[in-house]
C-alpha cells in the first residue's frame, strides 16, 4: 500500500491564512480520494510561510471493480425507449440480460466498471483541490489562469512503496508535478530530490525549514521563556501572536531587544499593544515592577552577527513607533488635566451611535440616568455611577484610542485617574465592556457593575426599540452577547435585580431624550397652537430645564405624541417605534424577557440544566429576576435527580392527568373542599396529614426562597402520594366521596406547581 506526498510550493501565504489551509488541503484530498474508491490508514497536513504539504499514509494501490447492475425497459417496449437505456449504459443489445420479472420479461444491464491505479485517481484529484481551493483571497498571475493565494511555483506528487517512489504525472497551468523542492528562501535555496515524508521532513530540516507548525510554536516559546528568564524577566502569554509568529517563519530565531529607558513610563497595555500590532513583538514584563522593559522578536535566519543588525533595525522602528505612542499619551494627559475627563467627552455629541438612537453623548445620558437607578440594587453609590456613566466612554474621543481602539476602556481607566477621580469610577471605565464574551471576566466591584448593566440594557432596549433585532444566524449589533453579559453580571452580583423594571426605565429613558428633542424643535412654534403649547408646557422657563419625566408620563397616558406628530410630520423622526403609549411599552418589554428566557436557556444548558427545567420555572412568578429563576432551576434540577424527585413526577403527573379528565368530563374544576372526614382509608387520611405538613413548609420556605427547604418538603410527599394511588381508587361510586378525593388530588397539584410548573417537566 504506497503513501501518497504532496506539497505545494508558492509564495508568502499569509500567516492568517494557514491552518484553515491545511484543513482545506486535506479535506478535498482525501474526501475526492474516498470518493473515487481509494481507502487510506491516516492522514496529516502541514504548512510554512511558501509550502502546504499533505501526507496520506496507507493507500491503497488502486480503486476495486466495480459491478452495478441496472434495470432497463420491458421486453416488448418500443424500440425509442431500449435505445436510449443502452446508451445510458453503454453497452450494445447482445450484452443485455433478458429477465422475469413481475410484469413480464425485463432488459437487465450488467455495467463493470475497472477499477483505476492510484496514481491516476490522485492526480485528478489533486488537480481539481488546486483548482477549486477556497481560498479567502486569490489572485492569477502571468498569462495563466489558475488562481492561488500568491503565485504558485511548483507542485510535489509523490507515490511511495516497496518498490520506490513514483511521480505522479500531472500538469497544472503549465507546473509539472516532480519529487523536487527547496528549502529556506536565503540559507538553502537549491533544490532536492525526496522519496517520501520522512526523507522530506528530515531534509527540509536540514535545508532550515521546520515543516511543523507546532514544533516551531514550540521552539520559539521555549527560547524567548528561557531567554526573560535568565534576566529575571517574563514574556506576556499570547498565543495568537505565538501562532501568528510561527505562521510567518520557516527556521525562526528568536532575539531579545530593550526599550528605550524613555518609553518605560507608558502604561504597559499601550507598549503591548504598539509593539504587536505594529510589528509583532512579544513583549517581556518585569514580574516585579509589572513595567515592560525588553521585546522578543522572531527572524526568519541566522545571521553571522548572531542577529544584531536585526535588532539594531527593529530597535529603530520600534522607537518611531513608540514616540507616537508617547505623544499620543502625553497629548491625551494633557487634555484630561486640562479640561478634565467629561470634557474630553463633550466632543461624543458629534459622533452618532446610530441614526434612529441618536449620538454617543445621548447614549451617555440615557446611560448615566438607568445606572442612578440601578446603583441600589447592586450595592453602588448613584451618584458615583452616575460620574462613572459620564465619563466611562470619553477615552473614545482621545488620539490613543484613536490610534489603538483595542485599548477603548482601559485607556479611560488611566485617564480617569490621572484626573484624580474615584477609583471606582476609574475602574468603571474600563469594565463596563465586560463580560465581551462567554469566557471573559465578569466585573465585581459594584459601581462597573451598575454601569455595564445599564450600558447593556440601554444598548438592547434601543434597538429592539427601532426593530433592529437579531434575525437568524445574523447579529450585527451584537446583541445576543450583551444579553448574554447582562445575564452573566446579573447572576454574578448574587442580587435581586428585576429585570422588567429596569427594561421599563431605559425605554422611558429613550423616550424621554425624543423628547427632549422634539420640545427643542417646538420651541420655535406657534405657542397659540394647541400641538405646540402641549410641548412648551413642559418647559420650565424658570430653570430652563426640559421636565422629561412629566412630559413622558403624559404621552404615556395621554398618547399626546399622536396628535403633534400628524400634524407636524417631523421628519426627524418618521416612521420611529412608538414607545409613548403603554401597550408599546410592556410590548417591548415582554418581547425583550423572551429574548433574556432564550438566552438564560443557551446558558443554564451548558451548565447541565435541561430546557424543560428551564421552562418550568420560567412558567412561575418573578421570572424576571434571573437570580431567583436560577436558584429555583438549579433545586428542581437536583431534585428531579433524586428518586424521590423523579417518583414524585409521575405521582404529580398521574394526579394531573385524572383531574384533568374528571374536569373536562364534569364541567367542573375541583380546587377547593377536600376534607379529611370524608376519608376512608387509612393512606387517604395519611396523604391529608402529610399535605397538611407540606404546606406548612413549602408557603414560607418559598416566600423566603429557601428552594432546598421546599424540595425537600415535596420530597416528603412522594410515599404517602404513591400509597394513597395503590390503596385508593380516586372514582368512587360514592359521589361525595369521588368529589372529595378529586379535591385531594388538586391539592397536590397545587402544592406541587407552587414551586414550578411541573407540566412541563418531559418523561
Amino acid at each position: 500500500m504506497p503513501d501518497l506526498l504532496i506539497e505545494l510550493f508558492s509564495e508568502e501565504i499569509p500567516a492568517r491564512m494557514q491552518a484553515k489551509a491545511r484543513d482545506d488541503l486535506k479535506k478535498l484530498v482525501t474526501d475526492g480520494l474516498v470518493e473515487a474508491g481509494l481507502t487510506y490508514a491516516g492522514a496529516a497536513a502541514f504548512s510554512t510561510p511558501r509550502r502546504l504539504a499533505l501526507t496520506v499514509q496507507g493507500l491503497t494501490a488502486e480503486s476495486p471493480l466495480l459491478r452495478e447492475e441496472r434495470k432497463g425497459p420491458k421486453a416488448d417496449a418500443p424500440e425509442a425507449a431500449l435505445e436510449g437505456f443502452l446508451r445510458s449504459t453503454g453497452l450494445t443489445k447482445d450484452q443485455l440480460q433478458l429477465r422475469d420479472d413481475k410484469k413480464g420479461q425485463v432488459w437487465f444491464a450488467v455495467v463493470e466498471k475497472p477499477g483505476r491505479k492510484a496514481a491516476e485517481i490522485v492526480a485528478e484529484v489533486l488537480e481539481g483541490a488546486i483548482r477549486s481551493f477556497p481560498w479567502p483571497k486569490s489572485m492569477r498571475w502571468g498569462e495563466g489562469s489558475l488562481r492561488w493565494v500568491r503565485p504558485l511555483h511548483g507542485i510535489l506528487c509523490i507515490l511511495t512503496d516497496e518498490a520506490g517512489a513514483e511521480v505522479v504525472p500531472l500538469t497544472v497551468d503549465g507546473i509539472v508535478a516532480g519529487n523536487t523542492t527547496q528549502g529556506h528562501r536565503f540559507m538553502a535555496p537549491a533544490r532536492f530530490s525526496v522519496t517520501n515524508f520522512e526523507d522530506y521532513a528530515a531534509k527540509l530540516k536540514r535545508a532550515f525549514v521546520v515543516l511543523d507548525q507546532s514544533e516551531r510554536e514550540a521552539h520559539i516559546w521555549a527560547d524567548a521563556t528561557s531567554g526573560a528568564f535568565a534576566a529575571g524577566l517574563e514574556v506576556v502569554e499570547d498565543r495568537a501572536l505565538l501562532a501568528e509568529i510561527a505562521g510567518l517563519v520557516e527556521w525562526p530565531v528568536v532575539l531579545m531587544g530593550q526599550i528605550g529607558e524613555e518609553f518605560l513610563g507608558l502604561p504597559p497595555e499601550v507598549l503591548q499593544t504598539s509593539m504587536k500590532e505594529h510589528q509583532k513583538f512579544f513583549s517581556v514584563r518585569n514580574p516585579k515592577s509589572g513595567r515592560i522593559e525588553r521585546f522578543v522578536t522572531v527572524a526568519n535566519r541566522e545571521t553571522a552577527d548572531d542577529g544584531a543588525t536585526i535588532l539594531h533595525g527593529n530597535g529603530k522602528v520600534l522607537r518611531a513607533r513608540l514616540s507616537d505612542a508617547k505623544f499620543f499619551w502625553e497629548n491625551d494627559l494633557r487634555a484630561v488635566l486640562h479640561k478634565g475627563l467629561e470634557g474630553m467627552a463633550a466632543g461624543l455629541a458629534n459622533v452618532t451611535f446610530h441614526n434612529k438612537l441618536g449620538s454617543q453623548a445621548d447614549r451617555i445620558a440615557r446611560i448615566e440616568a438607568l445606572a442612578r437607578e440601578i446603583a441600589p440594587l447592586v450595592g453602588a453609590s448613584p451618584d458615583l455611577a452616575a460620574e462613572a456613566a459620564r465619563v466611562a466612554k470619553a477615552d473614545l474621543q482621545s488620539a490613543m484610542v484613536g490610534e489603538f481602539p483595542e485599548l477603548q476602556g482601559l485607556m479611560g481607566s488611566y485617564y480617569a485617574r490621572a484626573a484624580g477621580l474615584p477609583e471606582e469610577v476609574a475602574l468603571a471605565c474600563k469594565a463596563h465592556y465586560q463580560p465581551l464574551g462567554p469566557s471573559d471576566a465578569v466585573p465585581s466591584d459594584p459601581v462597573s457593575v451598575a454601569v455595564a448593566l445599564a450600558d447593556k440594557l440601554d444598548t438592547l432596549t434601543g434597538f429592539w426599540a427601532i426593530d433592529e433585532k437579531p434575525t437568524g444566524s445574523k447579529d450585527p449589533y451584537a446583541l445576543r452577547r450583551a444579553a448574554l453579559g447582562v445575564i452573566r453580571l446579573v447572576l454574578g452580583s448574587s442580587r435581586k435585580i428585576p429585570l422588567r423594571a429596569q427594561l421599563e426605565a431605559a425605554i422611558v429613558n429613550l423616550a424621554e431624550m425624543r423628547a427632549r428633542g422634539l420640545s427643542a424643535f417646538y420651541q420655535a412654534g406657534n405657542p397659540n397652537n394647541p400641538a405646540d403649547s402641549v410641548f412648551l408646557s413642559f418647559y420650565s422657563t424658570q430653570d430652563g430645564e426640559f421636565s422629561g419625566r412629566a412630559f413622558v408620563r403624559e404621552t404615556l397616558e395621554g398618547g399626546l405624541f399622536h396628535l403633534s406628530r400628524a400634524q407636524y410630520r417631523i421628519a426627524e423622526y418618521p416612521d420611529e417605534a412608538d414607545l409613548t403609549s403603554t401597550a408599546k411599552l410592556e410590548t417591548l418589554v415582554e418581547d425583550l424577557l423572551a429574548f433574556f428566557h432564550d438566552r438564560l436557556k443557551v446558558f443554564l444548558r451548558d451548565q447541565g440544566i435541561r430546557h424543560d427545567i428551564i421552562d418550568a420555572c420560567l412558567a412561575m412568578p418573578g421570572n424576571d429576576d434571573l437570580t431567583l429563576l436560577v436558584k429555583r432551576a438549579e433545586a428542581l434540577a437536583a431534585f428531579l435527580k433524586t428518586e424521590d424527585g423523579a417518583n414524585l413526577l409521575q405521582g404529580f403527573k398521574r394526579a394531573a392527568n385524572i383531574l384533568a379528565q374528571a374536569e373536562a368530563k364534569d364541567g367542573v374544576e375541583y380546587s377547593f373542599g377536600a376534607e379529611v372526614k370524608f376519608a376512608e382509608a387509612d393512606e387517604e387520611r395519611a396523604l391529608f396529614a402529610a399535605l397538611d405538613g407540606a404546606e406548612a413548609v413549602i408557603a414560607p420556605a418559598m416566600k423566603a426562597e429557601d428552594f432546598g427547604a421546599a424540595m425537600a418538603a415535596m420530597a416528603g410527599l412522594r410515599a404517602p402520594i404513591d400509597a394513597f394511588f395503590t390503596a385508593v381508587q380516586v372514582n368512587s361510586e360514592n359521589a361525595v366521596v369521588r368529589r372529595n378525593r378529586l379535591n385531594l388530588l388538586s391539592r397536590i397539584r397545587a402544592i406541587c406547581l407552587s414551586v414550578a410548573d411541573l407540566n412541563k417537566i418531559e418523561g
